[in-house]
């Protein structure tokens, strides 16, 4: 190598198209001795100083005044740690150049983020400050295999992508740097010059925090600690704990008085987590906090998978608002998009001037209903950065569970497609092998390294064992969504009771086949959006019909085989539907007692009803958990069954679906004696007529093929819970 470079690679590297900027920049042995080069635009004077003496070994000369220097230093001959002495405008820095330092990424991670089998990507790649050779700094590295260059730009280089080429390794198709005085706080982008030639400006996909919209930077942070799963927390997510979740956006689900401006994590933690304590929920599941561009996606089409939005305080902010749920006793869900992305030109789409994330063909690639990218599952370094994702949310912050969105438009090729609108799989078939594969490993890799955490599918169609392990064929999610349920019974409630009769099936079809998943009954988001109505707007009738028939469609869920999941409103009967840009309505709360506070007080008593009782929920997936004892009643629309626990105590649960109170309603039952209501959704307390039962004793009448019965008044519109004396 000559001593000073020649002017085609002073401009290849001043253009950015110099392929191996570290084989130009730094220090290196020549034939001309110990040459350092340095590309410093704008300044006007460089040395070169010692670090272990402060002395100054040599200026360097500019080679070209765009801010080439370069220069051999007398009298040495092997490398030593040095600093660069640079005047811009007048002004010394004295500064350490990021060429002098060797390669970050080490061989087994590239192994391992190549063959996408990285259990934490996010501790290689992204920026993470650091401490190198005694010099404080950042270290970028970013996945971009078909960029010609890539650029770290920020506050730390004027965002300059002259300044800070990266090291490209091309074994893995990662681009590294140390940036020293790159510190905390300060914002950042990745400039690549892509496949084509042009010019685009990126965040960073493993950004632990980014700016708040409409701005798009990235901002350094370190990576926060990791955060051990407690055995309580552990034991509430169990097959056989009492489930009942809260789910919130937390844009609106109170907001200041003027309603324009949303509450911080802070005043979350210290207003919604005593709120959701309170009314009984053992779990909070928030709507995408990932960063996104768009306040009207709700979330649901992210760019930023592993930041915190800014929307309401920093990443730490929000660490807090977790440990304040938890130290409440409340768990904390995350509802988690990998099944799509939006195409900001800033984000994952055409990252290096090709389809890295997505596929390339829209009918892989694209979705029609939402206007998003598709991921592109059988890339395993895609699939590992989604991954490793899921993971960082339960380590990092202690997510406990993940929510996973959308999971049918994930496995199969043809999901909302028509003919041609899809490419069939290596076998012919519409299931997306790379996606059921990504979903396996993913809880797989929740199970074996996060023990404890759960994940729920919103899975739409009957595709078999989603919540059954991978080794026996399943997906190896822990619970599902089930939305057969909520979709028969909301059509059963809108029905004026005196059709119910023709349409009895659709309470009793669900256990049919509930014992085909792990099943949570969701009341979520989506069905009080889009024209559909609130819950409390569907039910028929007057406002008194109204009320009553909600406060016993609530009675029948809490009831029923499953886990529980409401939507933010619901609880107190919001009358509106919900909108993601006011508060709720609180005010409906506000003043005499009214039937939204008789709701609000009802479903905080089935949630704590249902937590006291094992036999609501012990044997959730347990055929020996349930027995109908009225199945068949069509004409009084009346139902009653059996919840039962493992030492076969049992809870019976009465419904009347007429406002038409049955006196004298008899039904057979299997342990004779005293019976009494531990819940009554017609109770006065709740604004019901308040038609209660005294103490109950059943009778040695023979009825539904059982010796022994109970003869009470089922009130109308109501669902009784009764439990034996003693039990």
């Amino acid at each position: 190598m000559s001593e000073l470079p020649d002017r085609q690679a002073i401009n290849a590297i001043i253009a950015g198209h110099y392929a191996d900027p570290f084989a130009l920049l730094g220090m290196h042995q020549t034939e001309a001795g110990l040459e350092v080069r340095a590309l410093l635009p704008d300044a006007s004077e460089v040395w070169v100083i010692e670090t272990s003496t402060g002395r100054q070994c040599v200026q360097l000369k500019c080679l070209d005044s765009r801010g080439f220097f370069s220069a051999v230093v007398p009298r040495r001959k092997n490398p030593f740690r040095y600093q660069l002495a640079v005047i811009w405008h007048g002004e010394q820095n004295l500064i350490d150049d990021a060429y002098r330092f060797g390669p970050l990424l080490a061989e087994l991670d590239s192994w391992l983020l190549s063959e996408g089998t990285h259990l934490r990507p996010y501790e290689t790649l992204g920026a993470h400050a650091d401490v190198i050779d005694g010099v404080t700094g950042t270290r970028f590295s970013v996945w971009a295999p078909n960029a010609q260059r890539v650029s770290v730009v920020g506050e730390f280089n004027y965002w300059d992508g002259r300044r800070h080429p990266m090291r490209f390794r091309r074994e893995s198709g990662m681009w590294e740097l140390f940036v020293p005085a790159a510190r905390p706080g300060q914002m950042y982008k990745f400039e690549i010059i892509d496949l084509h030639g042009q010019l685009r400006l990126k965040a960073d996909p493993y950004a632990f925090e980014a700016q708040m919209r409409p701005e798009t930077a990235s901002m350094i942070c370190s990576l926060p600690p990791k955060v051990e799963m407690a055995p309580e927390r552990k034991a509430a997510n169990a097959f056989d704990a009492p489930i009942s979740i809260y789910e919130v956006h937390l844009g609106s689900w109170r907001r200041h008085t003027d309603n324009h401006f949303w509450l911080s994590y802070k005043e979350l933690a210290e207003q919604l987590v005593p709120y959701v304590k309170e009314m009984g929920f053992t779990h909070i599941e928030l709507m995408p906090i990932n960063e996104h561009p768009f306040d009207g996606s709700w979330g649901y089409q992210p760019l930023g998978m592993y930041a915190p939005t800014r929307r309401f305080g920093t990443r730490d902010d929000f660490r807090d608002f977790i440990a304040a749920a938890h130290d409440a006793g409340l768990n904390v869900l995350l509802d988690w998009v990998p099944g799509h992305f939006p195409s900001d030109e800033f984000g994952l789409a055409n990252f290096d001037g090709t389809q890295l994330y997505e596929h390339g063909d829209p009918r892989e690639g694209y979705h029609q209903d939402w206007n998003t990218l598709i991921y592109n599952f059988g890339r395993r370094e895609v699939s590992n950065f989604l991954a490793g994702n899921a993971l960082y949310w339960m380590e990092r912050f202690g997510i406990d569970g993940l929510r996973v969105d959308a999971v049918a438009s994930m496995i199969y090729r043809d999901y909302s497609r028509r003919t041609g609108e899809w490419i069939p799989n290596a076998y012919g078939g519409r299931e997306n092998l790379e996606a059921i594969s990504f979903l396996r490993y993913t809880n797989r890799t929740l199970g074996h390294a996060a023990p404890g955490s759960i994940t729920i599918a919103e899975e739409s169609t009957d595709y078999p064992g989603v919540s059954r392990p991978p080794e026996s064929g399943g997906l190896g999610f822990w619970f599902k969504w089930n939305l057969g349920w909520m979709h028969d019974t909301l059509d059963y409630m809108k029905l004026d009771p005196v059709h119910r009769r023709y349409h009895h099936n659709l309470m009793t079809f669900g256990l049919l086949y509930n014992y085909t998943e792990n099943f949570v009954l969701p009341l979520s988001h989506d069905e009080v959006v889009h024209g559909k109505r609130s819950i409390l707007d569907r039910m028929p009738g007057d406002a008194w019909q109204k009320f009553a028939n909600l406060r016993a469609y609530y009675g029948w869920m809490w009831g029923f085989p499953g886990k529980k999941l409401l939507f933010m409103g619901n609880e107190f009967a919001q009358g509106r539907e919900w909108n993601h840009d006011t508060s709720l309505d609180w005010h409906l709360l506000e003043g005499e007692d009214n039937w939204h506070n008789g709701v609000q007080r009802l479903v905080r008593d089935l949630n704590l009803t249902y937590r006291h009782h094992k036999p609501m929920h012990q044997l959730d997936f347990d055929g020996n958990g349930f027995e109908w004892l009225v199945v068949d009643d069509h004409e009084n629309s009346v139902f009653a069954f059996i919840r039962r626990d493992l030492e076969g105590n049992e809870v019976i649960v009465v419904a009347n679906f007429t406002p038409v109170p049955r006196h004298d309603y008899r039904f057979g039952i299997n342990q004779p004696g005293s019976w009494r209501e531990i819940l009554n959704t017609d109770a006065g307390h709740y604004h019901g007529s308040n038609l209660t039962n005294g103490l109950l004793h059943s009778q040695p009448v023979a009825s539904h093929q059982r010796a022994h019965s109970l003869s009470l008044t089922i009130p109308p519109l109501s669902t009784l819970w009764l439990i034996r004396e003693g039990a």
